[in-house]
C-alpha cells in the first residue's frame, strides 16, 4: 500500500485535491436546503441517513420560524424542502407555507409513498397553488428491483402517484408545474449515464404508465448511513468507494452542489451539504445555529470534506 493510501486502498479525498492543485471553497450561495426531519415511512437500503419509521426527530415550530427568519435576512433564490419524508412532519403545512414566503422559488422532495397515504390532498394542492417543483424519488423502471431498496408495493404505490401529479398538471409542457424524477441505483455500482438513464425512463414509463415529467437525475448512493451498512455487511464497502475514488473527475468539482447550497438541519444547525449532515460533518467544522448565522455563507469560504466526497466527484458527478 502506498503511503498516501488509506487502509481501504484509495487516497483520502483531501489528498487527491492535493494531487489536482484544487481546493474546495464556496461561490455564491443561492439554495438554502432544508431537512424538517428525519421520520420515513419508508427503510431504504441506499438511505445515507438512516431515516425510517423508527425515527421521531422532527422540526418543530420554533426553530422553523428561526429558519425561515435566516431565509428572509439571506434572501436565497431557492429553498429545497427534503427529510426523512418531509410529509410526516406534522407541521409541513406551515412549513410549506412559510417557507414559500422566504424565496421565489420552491423545492419538495418526496418518495411519493408518503404523499400518496390517502392524507394529502390539502398538501398537493397547496404545492400545485405555489407552484412548487416536486423532485420526485423512483429509483427504477424494474418493479423486483424498485421493491428490495424500497419495500414491498413501492413501485405500483410511486407509479399511482405520479399519475395523481400529471392529473394536477405536474409534468406537463407548459403547465409550470414542474415534476423532476431521482433515479439510482439499486446495488454496490455506480450509475448509467444520465441523458441515456432519462431517454429509457422517458419512453418507459409514458408507453406503459402514460406518466410524464420534466427532467431526471441520476445520482450514485453515498456510501453513509444504512448504505454504508449495507456495503460493509455485504463485503461491498471497500470495493465500493475504491471505485468512486478511481473515477475522480477534478472537472466535477466545479458543479458539486456544496459551492452554492447551505443544509440546515431539523433542530436547526448549518452543513456545507445534506451528506456532511448525515456524516456529522458541520459548516466550517464547526457548530453553527441557524439562529447566529447573519446571510448566506461568504463566498470563498472553505467546505468542509471527507472521503464520502468521492461521490459527488466520479464521473460526471451530483450536482
Amino acid at each position: 500500500m502506498a503511503e498516501n493510501q488509506t487502509a481501504g486502498g484509495f487516497e483520502p479525498f483531501g489528498q487527491m485535491l492535493c494531487v489536482y492543485g484544487l481546493q474546495l471553497r464556496r461561490d455564491q450561495t443561492h439554495t438554502l436546503q432544508v431537512n424538517v426531519g428525519l421520520l420515513c415511512n419508508q427503510t431504504c437500503r441506499h438511505c445515507h441517513l438512516n431515516a425510517g419509521p423508527a425515527r421521531f426527530e422532527n422540526m418543530g415550530v420554533d426553530t422553523l420560524d428561526e429558519v425561515v427568519a435566516y431565509a428572509q435576512r439571506s434572501r436565497f433564490e431557492t429553498i429545497d424542502i427534503t427529510g426523512g419524508a418531509p410529509e410526516l412532519n406534522p407541521h409541513i403545512i406551515r412549513i410549506v407555507e412559510m417557507l414559500a414566503a422566504a424565496a421565489p422559488r420552491l423545492m419538495f422532495r418526496t418518495n411519493l409513498s408518503a404523499l400518496n397515504d390517502g392524507k394529502r390532498g390539502d398538501l398537493m394542492e397547496l404545492l400545485k397553488k405555489l407552484r412548487a417543483v416536486i423532485i420526485a424519488s423512483f429509483p427504477a423502471l424494474n418493479v423486483s428491483q424498485t421493491d428490495s431498496q424500497r419495500g414491498d408495493g413501492m413501485f405500483r404505490i410511486g407509479i399511482d402517484e405520479l399519475r395523481k401529479l400529471n392529473a394536477l398538471g405536474y409534468g406537463h409542457s407548459g403547465s409550470g408545474l414542474e415534476l423532476n424524477l431521482v433515479s439510482n441505483p439499486t446495488g454496490a455500482f455506480l450509475p448509467p449515464s444520465q441523458a441515456q438513464t432519462e431517454k429509457r425512463f422517458r419512453r418507459v414509463l409514458s408507453d406503459k404508465y402514460g406518466i410524464v415529467f420534466n427532467s431526471l437525475f441520476n445520482f450514485a448512493n453515498v456510501p453513509l448511513g444504512r448504505f454504508r451498512r449495507w456495503l460493509v455487511q455485504s463485503g461491498n464497502f471497500q470495493q465500493y468507494i475504491q471505485k468512486l475514488a478511481s473515477s475522480f473527475n477534478p472537472c466535477a468539482l466545479t458543479g458539486v452542489m456544496c459551492r452554492t447550497l447551505v443544509s440546515v438541519s431539523w433542530d436547526g444547525y448549518l452543513f456545507d451539504c445534506d451528506f456532511n449532515l448525515a456524516a456529522a460533518l458541520p459548516m466550517g467544522r464547526r457548530k453553527v445555529h441557524v439562529s447566529e448565522m447573519p446571510g448566506p455563507p461568504e463566498e470563498g469560504s472553505p467546505i468542509a470534506f471527507a472521503d464520502h466526497c468521492y461521490t459527488c466527484t466520479a464521473g460526471s458527478g451530483f450536482t
